[in-house]
């Protein structure tokens, strides 16, 4: 839990990274309203807003650090990389924690006085980043994740893990956040429920997401 302090604090240097960010061809503040799919695919389209955006979202990002680390690689296991997420989807969850469908009061308050390029600009910039790869220090228990990976997951999430418009990249990721959260869509718990994600967790132990989660940290 984040102490008040600690929270007016990081919500004080947003409100600063959002005043002296460049304007021209930036949008206002006001949020609502805008399509923020649409956008991205604007400046996808054009190099120069795009080259604006991703200044802008490193200069977001450098308030994202204090939890989510430099370059969206997270430096706590409970806390999710944001490093070469998908921005679509990244999107998506933006909007779902402002409407609720996803729970995070910090997450909540910050995503609430963001602007829509500050966001599309924000997840263009960790879509950018290179995920920093961790060892692998029990070959035989990714081996075992692996052929689990094989059977419940990669109808879903292919091969590599690195997600789509839908699906979240999970190679790569941190540990005790994907065993968290393969426990609760088993347990059907929380607000975050999925129907496929139980029916494929229904069956396994804890050992078997521990060997699952250890491959899945160690893809690429």
């Amino acid at each position: 839990m984040f102490s008040n302090r600690l929270l007016a604090s990081l919500l004080t240097g947003i409100f600063w990274v959002f005043v002296t960010a460049p304007a021209g061809a930036l949008s206002a503040r006001a949020t609502a309203g805008v399509d923020l799919q649409a956008r991205l695919k604007e400046v996808e389209r054009e190099p120069k807003l795009h080259d604006a955006m991703l200044k802008l979202g490193g200069k977001v990002a450098s308030i994202c650090d204090h939890c989510h680390g430099v370059g969206g690689n997270s430096p706590q296991p409970n806390i999710p990389n944001l490093a070469s997420q998908n921005p679509v989807y990244h999107l998506d969850q933006l909007r779902k924690y402002a409407n609720g469908q996803r729970r995070d009061e910090f997450m909540e308050r910050m995503i609430k006085v963001m602007n829509a390029d500050e966001k599309v600009g924000m997840v263009l910039f960790y879509a950018h980043q290179a995920v920093s790869r961790k060892p692998v220090s029990n070959a035989a228990l990714v081996a075992r994740g692996k052929t689990l990976y094989t059977k419940a997951c990669i109808g879903c999430h292919d091969a590599t893990g690195h997600g789509d418009e839908t699906l979240a990249r999970i190679a790569g990721q941190q540990p005790v956040y994907l065993s968290a959260s393969l426990k609760r869509y088993r347990a059907e718990s929380g607000e975050r429920l999925d129907r496929d994600m139980a029916k494929s967790t229904k069956p396994m132990t804890d050992a078997d997401i521990d060997a699952l989660v250890a491959f899945m940290m160690a893809m690429e």
